[in-house]
Order: structure tokens, then sequence, then C-alpha cells
């Protein structure tokens, strides 16, 4: 009998309730074991989600492959890079991807217009996989949805080997309202390819956490990405009308989003 089957058998011999509850969470709850052990299925399966784990933090992106050249020429999309020289470098050294090389400084001042009220950037981050799989899914959500609300967008770039504290090099450059980072999230053993969307009103060198907002969790069994770009959209007019980020903000959702889930038993 296969592992499947045979997971599939012994969740149907569960109870009810906790058949609902492991229907609701991708932690492993109720595994069973084998002595002191994990059964032999569960310890192939973690062996293998620490794979894909491993896979999405030294997967690169390749533009024209992962994004398509129609839609980075819909976009304008256009690559940069930071200090870091490599994968390798990057992961090693996190202050060389908080930093612009000089060509990139150059590349973003030339083709990107001075002080948009919204300016969204791709990073690869931790997990590119998660990047080159649903970045360009979502950037096209994200800027539907902010062209029908009349924001007025900067010119979209994807950024190599990026950390989150880029977003200050792109303020002190551009001078945006609002930037935006789509970014890989550090994979796990139950997603490895999640995204996040960072906010910061007016970011500037010296800025750090306390002054950046996180929308996380974005993939298809997390944040669905049209919800995820309204989302977006709206945590940043909420920074708009506060003219600031960080901890001094609460995401506000819309109604429709705060909607309790079913009791677990009826």
């Amino acid at each position: 009998m296969g592992n499947d089957m045979q997971n599939k058998l012994t969740v149907a011999a569960l109870p009810d309730i906790v058949q609902q509850a492991l229907a609701r969470t991708p932690a492993r709850l109720f595994t069973g074991r084998a002595g002191a052990g994990y059964t032999t299925a569960q310890a192939l399966q973690l062996r293998a989600d620490h794979a894909a784990a491993r896979d999405a933090v030294y997967h690169e992106v390749d533009p024209l492959r992962d994004f398509g050249s129609e839609a980075m020429e819909r976009h304008g999309l256009f690559t940069v890079q930071t200090r870091a020289t490599s994968r390798l470098h990057y992961l090693l050294r996190p202050d060389a991807g908080r930093q612009l090389d000089d060509p990139a400084e150059k590349q973003i001042t030339q083709h990107c217009a001075p002080a948009p009220a919204l300016q969204i950037v791709l990073g690869d981050g931790l997990s590119a996989q998660a990047l080159a799989h649903h970045g360009m899914p979502l950037l096209d959500a994200l800027i539907q949805q902010a062209i029908s609300c009349s924001w007025q967008l900067g010119q979209p770039f994807f950024i190599r080997f990026c950390r989150v504290g880029i977003m200050n090099q792109v303020g002190r450059l551009l001078h945006p309202e609002v930037v935006v980072l789509i970014i890989g999230e550090r994979p796990g053993l139950a997603q490895a390819e999640s995204l996040s969307a960072y906010l910061a009103y007016r970011p500037q060198p010296g800025h750090s956490d306390a002054q950046r907002n996180v929308i996380s969790n974005i993939h298809p069994q997390g944040v669905p990405l049209d919800e995820a770009a309204e989302r977006i959209l709206n945590l940043a007019a909420q920074l708009r009308q506060a003219q600031c980020s960080g901890v001094a903000i609460k995401e506000t959702l819309p109604v429709k989003q705060l909607t309790p889930l079913a009791p677990l038993v009826e």
C-alpha cells in the first residue's frame, strides 16, 4: 500500500473534529510514530520538504525564464543588483544585500521617474523560487488594481540578491511616497514558496524594521494573490493618509475579510 493511501486511511480514522482541524493547517499534527521516531512516510516527507526549502534558498531568478519576455516588456521591467556578487555572498553577507551597486543606482535614476506615489520593487530574497513562481502574477494584480484606484505608479524593477533594507536605498534615490517591496520569504518546512510585501512611507537610510509594515504568507495556499494585492493597496493608502509607516500603523482589513471561520463542530 502506498504512503498516500496509508495517510488517507489514517486521517479517515481520526475523529471529525481532528480531521477538520487538520484541513485548516499545514502543521504536522497527529502524524503517528514508529517507536520513539516518525513513521517512515513522515520522515521521508520531512526530508523532501527540507530539500525544497534548501532549493528555494539557493535558487537564482532568471527574469526572462521566470517572468517571461512578454511580461517584462509589458511592465518595462529591468534588472539591477545589490553589492552581493553571488548567491553565496548574499547568504553570507546580509549587509551586501541592503546596498545597491554603482551600476544599479545609475540604471534606476535613468529609467525611473522621481517622486511617484507608489513605487513597486521585486526582490528575490531568501526564497527566489517564490518570486519566480508568484512574483509576476502578484505584480500584474497589484498594478491592475492600483491603476483602477488612480495611484501614480513608478517604474517597477527587479533587484537581484535583495534584502528588505534595500527599501531605504530606493527611497534615497527616487523619493517615492510609498515603497512596496515584493520579496521571497525565508522558506520553511510547511511552505518554501511564500512571498512577503514590505511597505514603507518615504523610506530613507537609517530606517529600520520599526518603520516598515509587512503582509506575509502570500501564496496560493495562504493569502491569495488577488487578495494580497487588495490588502497591499489598502495598507499603502493607510500609510499615505497617516504620513508614516511601521509600528504606529496597524493594518485595517475590509469587513469582508474579518468574517470568522465556521466552528469546527456544527
